[in-house]
């Protein structure tokens, strides 16, 4: 019987499941909880209003001033920075929502960042908590296979950022000789999508 190629995913049961060696899995969660890292710390709940020194505890008054919406989505944690990030690889993972309107992008940022930051963090914890740290068998329910999904894609398009990836990597990947630097990646990245496309597989 042909063994299946590990980190391989396959259906069954209603699950998906693949097999990772030790080194898939360092290579794997090394880079997932760089992603993680680069997102930082998701969980601040934002600046407080002014005056202010815990949650509202009610409704406000008649002759208090009504907050204003950027203050109320600071009291929730909601608001963030309204311009894309310089560094390349999170304005990468952090996209503009409208590319042809600056001004509808950054207000559109301001409510949306600091939501989309925590799901590629939740998306990078499910993997690691469902990867042993020493390899072996990964056993995955539909929502976790989401998340698989996610944060694959988040590993591929830092890479792909770093290097320049294009749509011709695979001919530099071919002609890349184990002296270039930046071969090993270039191998590292062409794998992530051989599981990337093997889970969605299996999920279809």
């Amino acid at each position: 019987m042909r063994r299946r190629p590990t980190g391989a995913f396959r259906r069954s049961r209603g699950r998906v499941s693949a097999r990772f060696t030790a080194s898939q899995a360092l290579i794997l969660r090394n880079l997932v909880s760089q992603v993680a890292e680069l997102m930082g710390d998701v969980t601040d709940p934002g600046p407080a209003v002014p005056g202010t020194t815990g949650p509202p505890a009610g409704p406000a008054r008649p002759e208090e001033p009504e907050a204003s919406l950027e203050e109320l989505a600071a009291l929730l944690g909601t608001a963030g920075p309204t311009s894309p990030p310089d560094d390349p690889v999170l304005a990468r993972l952090l996209p503009d929502g409208y590319r042809d309107d600056p001004e509808a992008a950054g207000e559109f940022r301001r409510y949306t960042e600091q939501d989309l930051r925590s799901g590629k963090v939740a998306a990078a914890q499910t993997v690691l908590a469902t990867l042993p740290a020493k390899g072996g068998q990964v056993r995955l329910g539909p929502e976790d296979a989401q998340a698989w999904l996610r944060a694959l894609n988040d590993v591929r398009l830092a890479i792909g950022t770093l290097l320049g990836i294009t749509e011709d990597y695979e001919d530099e990947l071919e002609q890349a000789s184990w002296a270039d630097p930046r071969s090993a990646y270039l191998e590292v990245y062409h794998w992530l999508g051989y599981v990337q496309d093997s889970l969605v597989r299996a999920l279809w």
